[in-house]
């Protein structure tokens, strides 16, 4: 993604796929990643690094089918074991192919696949949320679905989510077989949904009600090709509010997984007075930094519901949560996803690069949003699958009320 004038990247990974699936990321603020230092421990440990180089040879000199396994393969996997030894599905090492592909994601370029992001539940992987108008939401794909098997191949629990993500990818018009367990029920069921190109609006703003009295902002993610691009289209969508002087506004983040933290910190501050934390983060020595509003909201004094649920993570977590622990909106819907870690880009030899975990982003009130401490909605309405099978939106149908009282 395009590098910013203002200091090097952090990504708030939800560790999820986007259309294509690529990953969803979370820009933070002078965060400056480094390689330096990276094998530094090696040579004070006591681990004997030999113990490495012994197994490579006996492989190397044994294993029956050896021209099967590149070199560079070999190098790769045992760089991914390294990364994966942490425990961390935060922190990742990607390929040179997978680093081209979530490249060319973050630059603003079209992508086929079926349209959903992927996240990790306890050790499984699952959907985080389809995106609207795509093919996984078309053939009744739900956040919170776990996926059981991708054609002939059976998820295991701690499977890479890139793994999955390549048998799940592939060219519009091609098929991939799913066996999805849905959330809340106790059978699976197969489906078979033909991959599309998908290219949805970072948001968009339209009036609700009888008298379409309310500004209904439904923001699908926070990113878009640059940071600024994303302010810009938030900015024309502020413009577009104060201009018919509406002063109800209701907010739409279900099934946003996220992306530029700065996103997040910049819509917020339109909603809160100069000075209130939006959001901090914490630093592996305990160093805490805050992020205050700056700017004097342009939308300060609206009545503003805010609608998330188990799709919404990151940015959308910051946003949601900043409004709402600062009494400015009233959340409505169900648990967010609980993600808030921030990952620096290390770009590495050969078009290779690795993600890794270095912050912890904490609420206003200073707790660290994660999955035990996602956003809780102060108005909890669950869709069930009768009201999807239906078309019932009791969420959104509960914020409109409230917002109308």
């Amino acid at each position: 993604m395009e590098r910013e004038n203002n200091g090097s990247k952090v990504f708030l990974i939800l560790i999820l796929v986007v259309v294509a699936f690529c990953f969803g990321v979370i820009f933070g603020r002078n965060i400056v990643p480094s390689a330096s230092g990276l094998l530094s421990s090696i040579s004070s440990s006591n681990t004997d690094i030999s113990l490495f180089w012994q197994v490579w040879d006996i492989l190397e000199d044994r294993y029956v089918e050896k021209e099967k396994v590149s070199e560079e393969e070999r190098v790769y996997g045992a760089v991914k074991g390294l990364v994966d030894s942490y425990g961390d599905p935060a922190t990742i090492f990607l390929t040179p192919q997978e680093t081209k592909d979530f490249n060319d994601l973050n630059s603003g370029k079209y992508f086929e696949g079926i349209g959903a992001e992927l996240g990790y539940a306890d050790g499984s992987i699952i959907i985080v949320s389809p995106l609207d108008g795509s093919p996984a939401k078309a053939a009744g794909i739900r956040a919170g679905d776990y996926i059981l098997s991708v054609d002939d191949y059976e998820v295991k629990s701690g499977d890479n989510v890139y793994e999955i993500v390549q048998k799940i990818r592939g060219e519009a018009g091609t098929k991939v077989k799913l066996r999805i367990l849905h959330k809340g029920d106790l059978e699976p069921v197969d489906m078979e949904i033909t991959r599309g190109e998908i290219t949805v609006p970072s948001m968009t703003l339209t009036f609700v009600g009888e008298k379409k009295d309310v500004a209904y902002i439904d923001i699908t993610r926070f990113t878009e090709s640059s940071l600024n691009e994303w302010e810009s289209k938030w900015d024309s969508i502020v413009q577009g509010v104060k201009s018919t002087g509406v002063d109800k506004i209701l907010i739409d983040l279900r099934g946003n997984p996220g992306g530029y933290f700065d996103a997040g910190v910049y819509a917020a501050d339109d909603f809160l007075d100069i000075g209130k934390i939006i959001s901090q983060q914490e630093d592996g020595k305990g160093n805490v930094q805050t992020f205050d509003a700056e700017k004097g909201g342009r939308l300060i004094g609206k009545k503003v519901v805010v609608l998330v649920d188990e799709g919404s993570a990151s940015a959308s977590e910051i946003f949601a949560g900043a409004l709402q622990q600062n009494g400015v909106a009233t959340v409505v819907g169900s648990k967010t996803y609980g993600k808030g870690t921030a990952q620096s880009i290390v770009d590495l030899a050969g078009g290779s690069s690795i993600h890794i975990t270095v912050l912890k982003w904490l609420l206003p009130d200073g707790s660290w949003l994660n999955r035990e401490n996602s956003i809780t909605p102060d108005v909890i309405v669950e869709n069930s699958t009768q009201d999807f099978i239906s078309g019932i939106d009791k969420q959104y149908n509960e914020a409109l009320i409230l917002i109308n009282k």
